[in-house]
Formats: C-alpha cells, sequence, structure tokens
C-alpha cells in the first residue's frame, strides 16, 4: 500500500508544478461549482485543454510517492487480469499489470483513494503495489483483454467436457442480451452469444469465423476494417458452426456444401436479423454472419454526410414526380442506406412506395418491401412487371444487374413514376456509359436519367483524440490541385473511446452528376465516358477527391483516407 503523505489539492500540484496559472484553476474551480461537484477538476481541466491527463496523473504519482506508467497491452499481463472480476475492473478503472511472489501490481488512476486498494486486496487476496497510470491508457488495455477472458474461460471449460457434447446444440436463444443467463449454458452456446452480442455492442457489420489448421479466429469487420476479436481452441470450430447453423435454421449434417440463413435476435428489447453464410473450406466451414441492426436504417440525410449543395440539389432531385435516380459505388460504399434515408424522407400516406431488393436489409414502417427469390422464380424484372401493376408512386430497385432490369426501370421512369436504384460503376459519370451496355438505347438513357450520385465511405477522426499537424510538402501539392491555404491537417492518435484506432465512425464522400439540356442531348447521341465526364466538369460537378479534400480540410478525416476510397 502507499503509504500516507500530507494530502495537497490537485491544483495546488499543478500550479506548483507551473503546468496552469493560478486564473486558469479559478476559471476550472467556478465550473466545478456549476456542475454540483459532479466532475474531479482533473476532468475540467482536461476538457478545458489547460493540460493533458498525463500530466494531471504524473503529478499525482509524484505527489504521493508512487511510479508512473504508461500502461498498454504488451506490459499487461494477460493471465493475471482474471485476479479482478470484470465487474470491478470495468467500474473502477483498475488495471492489474503482474503478480511476482503475491505481490500484485496495479494501475490506478487515483493513487490516493486508499479505500479503493484496501478492496482490491480483499478481492484479490494479494498484497497489492501500485502505479499511476491515465484512465485512457487503462480502459484501452482493458478493452483489449478483457474479451480474451471469455476465452481463458472457454479454454479451461473444454478439457472438462468431451468434444462429442459440442454438437449437442439446444434450441436457439431468441434473447442475447443477458450475459449472466447465458453465461448457464454451454461453452459453445455461450461463446456464440457473446460473439454476437459484442458485435452488436461495437457497431460491427460483420463477424467472420474462420476455422484453421490449428486455430479458430473470430473477427469483426467495424468501420469496414477486420480486426480479429478472438481466438478461442481450434477444436470448437465444428461446433461453433453447427450452433449458428441450428439458429439458422440449416442443415447442420450438410457440410459439403454452402449454406444461407437468417436468425433473428433480441437485444436490449430491440429486434437484430442476422444473416448467415457458410463456406466448406479446407480446415472446415467458414461462417460470416451480416448484422442487421434496424437502429441503423433510421439515419436521415443530414447524418451521411452530404456537403451543403450536393444535399439541396439531391433533395431537387427525390422530390421530382419521374424519372431514375442512380447511386453507384462499390459494395459496402453506403449505397442502400443512401437509399433509405431519401425513402424515409419521401414517405408520407398519400405515397405509395414499394422497393424490390436481395435481400430486403431494413425493415421500413409505411414501405411495401418485397424480397427476390431467385429458385422460385420471383427475379427482379419479374418483381417489376408486377409492381408496375400494383399503382406504385416511387420505386426503389435494389439492383439494376442486367438488360432487362435496366428496360423496365427505364420504361417505369418514362411512364410517370421516380425509380431509385444502384449501380456498381467507379464514378457518377460511369453509369450513363453502363447503362448503354446493358442494352439501353442511348436516347432512353438521356430522356429517363435524372441524376446519379457516386459514393464512398471514409474513417472519420475520432474528434476526442485528433492531433494538428503541418502538411508535409508532398501533402501540400497533393491538396494545391484542389484548394488553397491549408496549413493544418489532422492526423489519428488513439484513445479510449476509438479503442486506440483514431478513428470512430465512417461518413460518405459524394460526387453528383445532375445532366443539363446539352448533356441530355450529348447523352441521346450516345456520348462516350470522356465526354460525359468533361461536360460534367464545365457544369462544376464535384469529383469524389474533391468532397473528400473538403472533408479533410474540415478536419473530419484524412488525405490516406480519401486516396484509399477514391484511388
Amino acid at each position: 500500500m502507499i503509504a500516507t503523505l500530507q494530502r495537497k489539492p490537485l491544483g495546488q500540484l499543478l500550479l506548483s508544478r507551473g503546468l496552469i496559472k493560478q486564473e486558469q484553476l479559478d476559471r476550472a474551480l467556478d465550473e466545478q461549482k456549476r456542475s454540483n461537484h459532479q466532475k474531479l477538476l482533473g476532468e475540467i481541466l482536461v476538457e478545458l485543454r489547460v493540460c493533458t491527463e498525463d500530466q494531471i496523473t504524473e503529478a499525482l504519482a509524484q505527489a504521493y510517492g508512487v511510479p508512473y506508467a504508461r500502461v498498454s497491452p504488451k506490459v499487461a499481463d494477460p493471465k493475471v487480469i482474471a485476479a479482478l472480476p470484470k465487474e470491478f475492473l470495468e467500474k473502477h478503472q483498475v488495471l492489474p499489470l503482474f503478480l511476482v511472489e503475491r505481490v500484485l501490481t496495479v494501475a490506478v488512476p487515483e493513487p490516493a483513494n486508499v479505500f479503493l486498494l484496501e478492496e482490491i486486496e480483499r478481492l484479490s487476496g494479494f498484497q497489492v503495489q501500485v502505479v499511476a497510470a491515465t484512465t485512457r491508457d487503462i480502459k484501452a488495455t482493458l478493452q483489449t483483454y478483457l474479451p480474451n477472458d471469455k476465452v481463458f474461460v472457454i479454454d479451461d471449460i473444454i478439457e472438462e467436457v468431451k468434444p462429442e457434447e459440442f454438437t449437442l446444440i439446444e434450441a436457439p436463444v431468441q434473447d442475447i442480451t443477458n450475459l449472466e443467463q447465458a453465461a448457464g449454458d454451454s461453452p459453445v452456446v455461450k461463446l456464440v452469444n457473446y460473439c454476437i452480442y459484442n458485435a452488436v455492442k461495437d457497431g460491427a457489420s460483420d463477424i467472420h469465423i474462420e476455422p484453421g489448421d490449428s486455430a479458430l479466429r473470430i473477427r469483426y469487420r467495424i468501420d469496414g476494417r477486420l480486426m480479429e476479436k478472438l481466438r478461442p481452441p481450434y477444436q470448437m470450430a465444428a461446433a461453433v458452426a453447427s450452433r449458428i447453423k441450428i439458429m439458422a435454421g440449416l442443415d447442420i449434417s450438410e457440410r459439403r456444401l454452402p449454406q444461407d440463413g437468417g436468425i433473428h435476435v433480441m437485444m436490449d428489447k430491440r429486434p437484430i436479423d442476422l444473416r448467415v453464410s457458410t463456406m466448406p473450406g479446407k480446415h472446415g466451414e467458414k461462417v460470416v454472419v451480416r448484422v442487421i441492426d434496424n437502429d441503423k436504417a433510421s439515419v436521415n440525410l443530414e447524418k451521411l454526410g452530404f456537403g451543403y449543395e450536393t444535399l439541396k440539389q439531391w433533395r431537387k432531385l427525390i422530390a421530382l414526380p419521374n424519372g431514375i435516380l442512380l447511386v453507384t459505388g462499390p459494395t459496402g460504399s453506403g449505397k442502400s442506406t443512401t437509399l433509405y434515408a431519401c425513402l424515409q424522407e419521401l414517405n408520407s400516406d398519400d405515397t405509395n412506395i414499394c422497393t424490390v431488393e436481395d435481400p430486403v436489409e431494413y425493415a421500413l414502417n409505411g414501405i411495401n418491401q418485397f424480397q427476390i427469390h431467385e429458385k422460385a422464380g420471383f427475379t427482379f424484372p419479374t418483381a417489376l412487371r408486377s409492381l408496375l401493376r400494383q399503382d406504385p408512386d416511387i420505386l426503389m430497385v435494389g439492383e439494376i444487374r442486367d438488360g432487362e432490369t435496366a428496360r423496365l426501370a427505364t420504361q417505369a421512369a418514362l411512364t410517370g413514376h421516380l425509380v431509385l436504384s444502384t449501380l456498381h460503376t467507379n464514378d457518377a459519370p460511369g453509369a450513363i456509359t453502363r447503362l448503354y451496355n446493358l442494352g439501353i438505347e442511348p436516347y432512353l438513357v438521356g430522356a429517363s436519367v435524372s441524376g446519379v450520385l457516386a459514393q464512398r465511405l471514409v474513417r472519420k477522426l475520432c474528434q476526442a483524440c485528433k492531433e494538428p499537424y503541418e502538411p508535409t510538402p508532398n501533402e501540400k501539392r497533393q491538396l494545391e490541385r484542389f484548394t488553397e491555404n491549408i496549413e493544418t491537417l489532422y492526423k489519428p492518435k488513439g484513445c479510449a473511446r476509438c479503442r486506440n484506432l483514431g478513428f470512430a465512425g465512417r461518413i460518405g464522400i459524394y460526387e453528383l452528376l445532375v445532366p443539363d439540356d446539352n448533356m441530355i442531348e450529348r447523352i441521346s447521341q450516345g456520348a462516350t465516358l470522356n465526354e460525359i465526364r468533361d461536360l460534367a466538369r464545365t457544369l462544376g460537378m464535384k469529383t469524389l477527391r474533391q468532397d473528400g479534400v473538403d472533408k479533410v480540410k474540415s478536419g473530419i478525416t484524412t488525405l490516406e483516407e480519401v486516396y484509399r476510397a477514391t484511388a
């Protein structure tokens, strides 16, 4: 335990070290009074950017005669973290680092909290030695190792359970929120529930369960990037795949062919849909679970990242009574989200909105949604023909994949319907020539296409920890092609809030092509891709990269992210 020293207030400590001035301390104390002492003085000083969390913790460490440490996952022993209950670690932000001869070294943000140290000794049963560390570093290290704590538990259980028992899967669970209840189930059920629960909590779009020669790897796709989360014992691979297949209503005896299915679960009293895909591999079945969280479907156009002028133009287009509006971009670029946001904005009691999708990703209230079933013969063209007899005002076609779908969508647009759909092209002008290639006559393309929106997703810098820096000469040269006088850019740093990634969430970058009369005439005559691009430039169309650079200039993302997305 630390020696009891004469306590010196934090403000006086920082003053004596020359880290803050008296007027800054007075301002922080006033702020603390206004919050009815709900906030600690250190928190307020950090919020006011008077000093950093590291400076505050270092000052406290020196005052109380304990070492100050920059802790990280490399420093902590993951086996020692289990010396204290998970709930206690998260509640008090305590990090057990290592255990030597029954002395447990623990990192804490407040070394003066004697009661907390006594509680650590009582719970762990060891003598405690303290080091001071920032809450940021402790949180980040805990987030790295706490999920693995579950693996150690399952690892211990697997030695006690016979491998054949793993295939005895129970009925599918409908509510995965209560993890304590799930802990009473078999290790496989517990692992699957844990993976799904954390994937939803972390905002993951996909869960990848990948068996290898001697390892089972579980990764989450978060903000477009895959991140490894768990490494359970590889003996569990077949059992985990079987458990998910049972939940999805698939055939567990069929391991030689790919299968697709769905799971419906409840989490925090809201439904979550999971789309399951299995694929036989060399070392067992690879399983990918797509997480469809209906809460994400309720996003509105303002939150997607449109620039002011682009959004104004796009809103004019979706208010048109007829015509085709196309959203283009590669898989995973947010096209469906944009279309859903448009439909929600257009949704009203006096409008019949119908969608044809493969599959229906999100359920939208008040909108008629129809799912394609290729095996049954319910294809995009079949569905479109039938829908046109259903008196629709607005049609959303999930994707224009073939000439027949393109022709029907064009006819619908020319006969008084507003049609929204997606295409896979690199930029907005490319959508026009793609329609040519699908067999649509140029004069029909010119008459029906009202606008094309190309988009990509880039990761957003974490606003809590991003760091300013002066652009390099190379970066300045790249930026000067699009804008002038950028003296400051921002780069990722990493903190507890963004899981030490430096990025949190994604935002769209957009390129909107709205043909004028001259361009429509040229399109009707079969203009080439380069001609359309030149005409778009003369109209002042802002390209994807230009929109991205605007977001770099605003400190929202990085130049690397924009160039990666628009390569």
